[in-house]
């Protein structure tokens, strides 16, 4: 949560897309593009996953270039339909017929009409003619052949509606799909149209089932989905589709399904089915919003698209078609010469017959397996949306650039994946674009923002702190950067001070050339020792160099780090001087102060120059104790406050003092090494030395004088040795009084 709270700009930039999409889907701020890649997505998933196979229980009678050319232009004359019907039934046995044309104007293309207005008028008075225009009736009254072929055989008539703003109408429409009592009361949220064109009454009456072969063309100007019931003065008529399915089953009642779901108003018009009930069967079709279903598309359309079987209407009016060819097939009469305007874009091609359109909708409602827009699409898009948007907005502040990648691409890939199984498993047409391009825009906005605004502030921090701070500690500071800042604050830290011995008398010696490369010799190897422990550079004063611990990052084991530090750097310089002896340069000398305690830390100075440093009294102590480093002669000076939080060192205690500036007494201590170095020879000193300390604190001058001869002898060159030596003779010659505490005072820096 602290992370988390910490990116709060970036999640809420992230989340921005998610926010946007949201509205879309609702509602609120439709995005058309959107819509639009939705569109792209399904017909591309439509085109993978098409069988591509001949489907022989449908056959298509087309009325084609072919046709035209021998039979006429059309419309023909209705004698030629009523043949071709008769050939369908009675030479080639076909199941079930459906017209995707229809019969709007009465047809006198054999001039009967005109024959019997002679009779009635000009030539009324001829004896006989009368007679012979009703005699000839039969032959020239082409609709009437028409209705008596269509006549008790399972016909569908096509008709269309229109949406006009005069709502013109034509021609007689069938009877209502559904009654009226079936609704519960309510209306069905179906496709609304004002007007029609429909078969004139003589076939209407011979064939009175009908269905309107009206298609659904989306904002891009595609055919996608056809209506399967539309509403006309709030009744419901039935496709051309449906009403050839229902004829194949027998004619079964069509009910609406009503959702049933609690959570559902009583009101609530959408429907989730059609249902086709015929004694105690019931089939239910699922249907969208608008009472539609998509086409199943087979594959590509038209003669040569191979998902149905073409048969020209001049071959079967010619008696080119062999009898029985067509046998128990379901035959739709269509067109698709380009004259006669019946070709639709859809999104397998975009000159498709819309004749096949409806052979496609019966072949998927025999199989029962049409896709759908299901009316919860738009619960599932939230949900996934949400659910998608939570974690790019949560994860990706946390990760870093390489880790942000492979999230989002899981996420898009498992929305896809999701998406893709219940559209092939389950046929349903789920929103995906939405998902996908807030994922994209919430990956694209973090990684900008992480940029342009994070990253600078991590390129900030680096500038700010690179030039005190080991560049390891810089990588752990810029992923956090917002916790971190020059601000001065309190802090428990470790402070070193670090000086050369005899600097001043060697530089005598040198020239400025010299002295500079010595100094940077000695300055590049101490501070490359600082910073391999973690410490940060605070500043350096001529042959000074002053370090510190647990700043800017904090850690718990600073003055550990700082110990070890410290031996390091005296064992270079040891280093150093051993190259220096043997170019016959002087060696240099070394004092190390370090004391831990609460320093307050941070940017300091003025206007025109500052610093991050430490300040306060336990730095003016690491001072002193650097300066205490040449009296006992020992490279390192170590408060009693560090050696009680630095693990791990053999010490030897140097003495109790009171430096300038301090009322307070404070122990002093020298490392001798890591306690894994400590040899049997070291430790037999040290056990010897605090035998000689302790007899000092208690003023037993001689045991002490024995201890520090003994110690002498072992190591001669120790001044820290000579050093108590000298001030047993001096205490032996002028005893201390009683209130002697064995605090020795220093009033000098």
């Amino acid at each position: 949560m602290q992370a988390l709270s910490k990116h709060g700009p970036r999640i809420a930039v992230t989340l921005l897309p998610l926010i946007l999409v949201i509205l879309h889907a609702v509602g609120v701020m439709p995005m058309g593009i959107l819509q639009r890649l939705d569109d792209l997505a399904y017909d591309a998933r439509l085109r993978a996953t098409m069988p591509e196979t001949l489907d022989e229980r449908v056959v298509i009678v087309d009325i084609d270039e072919k046709s035209l050319a021998e039979v006429g232009r059309w419309p023909w004359g209705r004698h030629h339909m009523a043949r071709l019907v008769t050939t369908l039934f009675e030479d080639q046995k076909i199941a079930v017929l459906g017209f995707d044309t229809v019969f709007a104007e009465p047809d006198d293309s054999a001039g009967l009409v005109q024959l019997r207005r002679l009779a009635n008028g000009a030539l009324a008075d001829q004896p006989g003619f009368a007679q012979s225009v009703e005699a000839l009736a039969p032959e020239l009254d082409h609709d009437d052949q028409f209705a008596k072929a269509l006549e008790g055989r399972p016909v569908v008539l096509g008709y269309y509606f229109t949406s006009d703003r005069e709502g013109r109408t034509s021609g007689v429409l069938p009877s209502p799909a559904i009654a009226g009592d079936s609704l519960e009361g309510r209306r069905i949220l179906a496709t609304q149209w004002d007007g029609y064109g429909s078969n004139i009454a003589t076939l209407t009456e011979a064939a009175p089932r009908a269905g309107f072969f009206n298609s659904l063309t989306d904002r891009d100007g595609v055919v996608r989905s056809l209506p399967l019931l539309a509403e006309y003065q709030g009744r419901y008529y039935e496709s051309l589709a449906l009403a050839m399915f229902r004829v194949l089953l027998g004619d079964p009642e069509i009910s609406p399904g009503f959702p049933r779901q609690r959570f559902l108003p009583s009101d609530y018009q959408a429907l989730e089915s059609v249902r086709l009930r015929k004694d105690a069967t019931t089939l239910s079709i699922d249907v969208d919003e608008r009472v539609a279903a998509l086409v199943p598309f087979r594959g590509k359309g038209g003669p040569r698209g191979g998902s149905f079987t073409y048969v020209s209407a001049a071959d079967l009016l010619a008696n080119r078609v062999a009898p029985g060819s067509l046998a128990n097939k379901i035959v739709l009469v269509g067109t698709t010469a380009p004259g006669l305007l019946d070709l639709r874009a859809t999104p397998v091609g975009e000159t498709y017959p819309g004749v096949e359109t409806h052979a496609n909708l019966i072949a998927g409602l025999l199989d029962g397996e049409l896709l759908t827009r299901p009316d919860y699409a738009l619960g599932y898009e939230l949900v996934t949306l949400v659910v998608a948007g939570l974690i790019l907005a949560l994860a990706l502040p946390l990760l870093s650039a390489t880790r942000a990648v492979l999230l989002s691409v899981a996420v898009v890939a498992m929305v896809i994946g999701l998406n893709t199984w219940l559209f092939v498993g389950h046929g349903l047409v789920l929103p995906l674009a939405s998902t996908l391009v807030m994922s994209a825009f919430a990956f694209a906005l973090n990684m900008s923002y992480g940029y342009l605004i994070e990253s600078r502030a991590k390129r900030d921090l680096a500038n700010l702190f690179g030039t005190y701070v080991p560049p390891a500690l810089v990588d752990e500071m810029v992923k956090d950067p917002a916790s971190y800042s020059m601000k001065a604050q309190m802090r428990q830290l470790t402070v070193m001070f670090s000086d050369m011995r005899g600097f001043t008398q060697i530089s005598e010696t040198m020239n400025p050339v010299e002295l500079q490369g010595l100094l940077n010799t000695v300055f590049n190897q101490m501070t490359g020792v600082i910073r391999d422990h973690r410490g940060t550079i605070d500043k350096y004063m001529g042959d000074c160099v002053m370090a510190f611990w647990g700043a800017p990052v904090k850690m718990d084991n600073h003055a550990t780090l700082a110990v070890q530090a410290a031996l390091d750097m005296a064992r270079t310089l040891r280093a150093i001087n051993a190259q220096r002896l043997a170019q016959g340069s002087t060696p240099i000398g070394l004092g190390l102060g370090l004391n831990t305690g609460d320093m307050c830390v941070g940017d300091m100075g003025s206007d025109m120059r500052r610093s991050y440093t430490v300040i306060g009294d336990a730095v003016n102590l690491g001072a002193r104790l650097e300066g205490l480093s040449r009296l006992y002669g020992v490279d390192i000076v170590v408060s009693e406050f560090t050696r009680s939080q630095a693990s791990g060192f053999v010490w030897q205690a140097l003495d109790r003092v009171r430096v300038k500036g301090k009322t307070q007494s404070v122990d002093i201590y020298s490392p001798c090494c890591l306690v894994s170095e400590l040899t049997p020879e070291l430790a037999e000193e040290l056990a010897l030395w605090e035998l000689a300390l302790s007899a000092w604190r208690a003023q037993a001058w001689e045991v002490c004088e024995q201890r520090l001869i003994e110690l002498r002898r072992k190591s001669e060159e120790k001044v820290l040795y000579h050093l108590y030596a000298e001030r047993v003779v001096s205490m032996k010659a002028s005893p201390p009084g009683p209130e002697w505490d064995g605090i020795a005072v220093f009033d000098n820096k």
